[in-house]
């Protein structure tokens, strides 16, 4: 497979993304006993992966790691992205956040609430702006892109706190923002779909929102993975691995990961009751490190009655979709959720 340079710039995001691949030469068996696992199609990006250099998850390296994060992308020439700073919840900081897709007047649209990925620990909310912008292109629909602070700076509840602000901000402004309140869904990749599935039992528990929708991309659900949970040799050695999420839990728990009782909606995979949450999309591949606690989140969503689609692609790693856009796997899974947050907003 032949990359263009649209394609080189995704695999630059995709490794700032999902950062924490191993050397080929760290992973037992070899990286190519690794590739056996995975799609044909997606083995060139795994190569790319699989030869950064490997990571020391500690403070001093995560600083050193976010200097060496590219620049984000280029916005598109439309729809529209307007930033603003919208009010934080009660003694918080304010949040800025990227308007796109805003109407001119006319019947009212859907709205989505983003949340981008990192780790809990890295990210911005521009390296989503293109992506924001075909969502809200295909869809017809407003896109609130949040810039919520990251952690180990900022622990639990800041992140999960900025996230509700900006849907409770979009919610209350609906009519000036020409959006119908009964259809906002929530979306998010990684430990931004982790967020998404907190904001979404937030807004559950605390009845200010009803959400319509929530679509978590390999969500990051459950602090026990890779820690007091151990996974199989060939899962979550490409992209995403165990070292860097016990770093991305402790740093947003502010204690050591999977260990102990987390605050309630901390960690999703621990909430209890998941009955009365918003109807939801998870996709994962099968080769990621959270395929496990996906399936199993989705399987409790499902048993508490909640309406649930479920995606699993086999052979894919943690954020394949970034990284080879152009290949089948990730177009059939980009066009699963899609049709789910569609049909959400018909």
């Amino acid at each position: 497979m032949t990359l263009s340079r649209r394609d080189l710039h995704a695999m630059m995001l995709g490794v700032a993304f999902a950062s924490g691949g191993a050397s080929l030469a760290a992973e037992p068996g070899g990286g190519e006993d690794l590739l056996a696992h995975v799609d044909p199609e997606l083995r060139e990006g795994a190569r790319v992966l699989l030869a950064q250099r490997s990571m020391e998850w500690t403070r001093q390296e995560l600083v050193a790691l976010r200097a060496r994060i590219p620049p984000p992308p280029k916005a598109l020439a439309s729809p529209s992205v307007e930033r603003r700073t919208i009010p934080g919840g009660p003694g918080a900081p304010d949040v800025a956040v990227q308007v796109i897709g805003a109407g001119t007047g006319g019947k009212p649209r859907p709205a989505l609430l983003h949340i981008h990925g990192g780790g809990f620990v890295l990210g911005r909310a521009e390296d989503s702006t293109p992506l924001c912008q075909t969502i809200a292109a295909e869809l017809d629909c407003l896109v609130v892109n949040v810039e919520y602070r990251l952690t180990p700076e900022t622990p639990f509840p800041g992140p999960v706190e900025d996230c509700y602000a900006a849907l409770v901000w979009l919610h209350r402004n609906a009519n000036a923002l020409g959006v119908d309140r009964g259809r906002i869904a929530v979306m998010g990749e990684s430990a931004g779909g982790g967020l998404a599935a907190m904001v979404a039992i937030a807004a559950r528990d605390r009845r200010e929102v009803q959400l319509r929708y929530q679509v978590l991309i390999y969500p990051m659900l459950d602090d026990r993975t890779g820690s007091t949970r151990r996974v199989p040799p060939f899962i979550g050695r490409i992209g995403w691995n165990e070292a860097g999420n016990r770093f991305g839990w402790t740093s947003f728990l502010g204690a050591p990961a999977g260990q102990g009782k987390p605050p309630h909606g901390a960690v999703p995979a621990r909430v209890a009751d998941l009955r009365g949450l918003a109807p939801a999309f998870i996709g994962v591949g099968g080769i990621d490190l959270f395929v496990e606690e996906d399936l199993e989140y989705a399987r409790r969503l499902v048993l508490a009655g909640v309406p649930t689609q479920f995606q699993l692609t086999p052979g894919a790693y943690h954020g394949f979709d970034f990284i080879a856009p152009q290949s089948r796997p990730s177009k059939a899974f980009v066009a699963a959720w899609m049709s789910g947050l569609r049909a959400a907003f018909a």
